[in-house]
Parts: C-alpha cells; structure tokens; sequence
C-alpha cells in the first residue's frame, strides 16, 4: 500500500476514494473499506483512502476531542489488510479547514484526485464548517462526472456499530462487546523499550511497551496475547495505566509479564491484544503489595488461558 501525505495538485490517474476518520477500524469502516476495494476491482481503477491527521476535533477542541484508538502507524496497518491501494493522510489544518465544500470538492477531489466514484459513511460532513455532506457531493458527481454512494449504519444486535461504541465498551472494561464492535480483540501496538525494571525486582519481568500517546481509551490489569515475539501469540498478563503506587501526574504506561517466557525482546515490535480486563488500576502502599497483587493477577490470567483452551 502507498501513503502519500499530500493531495498532488494534478491527478496522475483516476481513483475510486473513501474519505474519513476511520478510527479503530471497528466493523463498520470495514464494510466500507470491502465495498471499496470491490468496486474498485469493477472500474478496474486504485482504490484510496483519504483519512486526516490531526482528528479534526483534536484541531478545534482539543480539550473535549475523544481518545483516539488507533495511532496512525495501527490506523494505516488494519487499512493496509483491508487491501486499499493508496491512502493519503491531509494534515488537517486551519487552512484545509477553511475549504469551502465546494472548493474542497474541486481542488482535492476533482483536480487532485481525479475521482470516479467516492463512498461515505451516511454521517460524514466536510468543508468549513461542516457544511458540506451527502447531498453536496451527489450533486457535484452529476455534474463532474463521478459517482458516490454512502454506506448505511452497521447494526450489531440493534446497537450502532461505532467508534464511541468502542470506546464506551473499553472505558466500561467490557473487553468482549469492544472485540465484537471491531471484528478483532482491540490491540495496541509499540516498540519494546528499557523501563525502570521494578517488575524484575519484585518478581515479575515486564515487556514496557513504547505508548507514543498520553491518553489511551482503556485502563486496568488484562489478560492479553501478544503477536510479533514469537511464531505464536504468548499468553500474558498486562498493566495499561498511570501506575499510582509509584507516583502521581505519570504518563500511562504498558507493561506485560509473559507467561513463561524469558526470551531478550528489547527493541522488538510488539502487538498487545486486550482479550479480557481482570480489574482496575489500584494504588498499594508498597511494593510487596503490589508484588502480591501481581500473583493473584498472573493466576487469575493463567485460569482465563486454562478456561479459553478448554472451549477453544
């Protein structure tokens, strides 16, 4: 897949385009990105993807904007296994902001990318002040020669398939509803990187997981398989948090114990899949505590692991 982080101002061929946030890649952006690709195969054209960076509202609010789900390496990787041609991130900024709907349209679009065909999802609004929408783009496709078509709402047992939906069943530590909103055990993905070895001191070696993020959309003890170490994913238990026993105001951190694995990984990229949240972040008043804690949690993950294989 090619990523391009401009629009050219000349198109060197046409595109069939999707256009949005596609944060977390839930359910709903792949059926859009599946009819994407299939009519895209139909043209005989690329498929593309244009997506934003910043999230709009991080530009405007950044104080009430939602934490996002996927970084921008992850976003582009699950729409890369979509198998999308092309995605080209646009900086969003106030100048790209302040694009008229119809501008947009005219200099991305049209000019651009040279558009065939474009598919939306049914909420979707561009252009200054969100004053562009489903209508504008149908009656620019009439006029300049593309089609557009918007993907209805994905309903999973009557609930809107979303990305609020997501984050709603991650904030609650309802791991399993998460997993089924995106088709996929949600994951984060990171460098392993040097941390302050406190989990080797009390007993229980931890991978640090580089976070290049200072909020994430879950927090809590979990039991979690981690991909990119070994030919097969390795059982483990994880600490996603800001770790109160040893400080306040610190960044969240992400530490996994593997079960029975003492392999040098340092430096390696890892995957970590969030399949079941044990209990919340707790603050202990000292690190014997928090070592005994750590047992219970790496029993309780070894009886998660034991009770999985025996329906799996």
């Amino acid at each position: 897949m090619q990523v391009f982080r401009t629009i050219p101002a000349r198109a060197a061929s046409p595109t069939v385009l999707a256009i949005g946030n596609f944060d977390g890649l839930h359910l709903g952006h792949r059926a859009l990105l599946a009819r994407l690709t299939a009519k895209a195969r139909e043209l005989g054209l690329p498929s593309a993807v244009m997506t934003f960076e910043p999230h709009p509202r991080e530009l405007f609010s950044p104080d009430q904007a939602p934490v996002r789900l996927t970084s921008l390496r992850e976003k582009l990787g699950l729409i890369e296994a979509c198998g999308v041609d092309r995605v080209y991130v646009c900086h969003f900024n106030l100048k790209l902001a302040a694009l008229g709907a119809d501008e947009f349209i005219e200099r991305l679009l049209v000019q651009g990318l040279a558009v065939r065909h474009i598919i939306i999802g049914d909420d979707f609004r561009f252009g200054r002040g969100r004053g562009g929408d489903f209508a504008t783009l149908q009656q620019a496709g009439s006029a300049r020669g593309f089609g557009v078509e918007a993907m209805h709402t994905i309903d999973l047992d009557g609930e809107r398939v979303s990305s609020s939906a997501v984050r709603e069943a991650l904030a609650a530590g309802d791991l399993e509803h998460a997993a089924r909103l995106l088709g996929r055990p949600y994951n984060i993905a990171g460098r392993v990187v040097q941390g302050n070895q406190i989990g080797r001191a009390i007993g229980f070696p931890t991978a640090n997981i580089q976070l290049k993020r200072k909020r994430v959309p879950l927090s809590g003890v979990f039991a979690v398989e981690v991909s990119g170490l070994d030919k097969r994913p390795l059982p483990g238990a994880a600490s996603l948090g800001v770790r109160p026993t040893l400080g306040e105001g610190l960044r969240p951190v992400l530490e996994v114990h593997l079960l029975d694995f003492g392999r040098d990984i340092y430096g390696r990229h890892a995957t970590v899949h969030f399949l079941h949240k044990l209990r919340d972040e707790a603050k202990f008043d000292s690190l014997s505590a928090l070592a005994a804690q750590i047992g219970q949690d790496v029993a309780a993950t070894r009886t998660y692991f034991s009770g999985s294989d025996a329906h799996g």
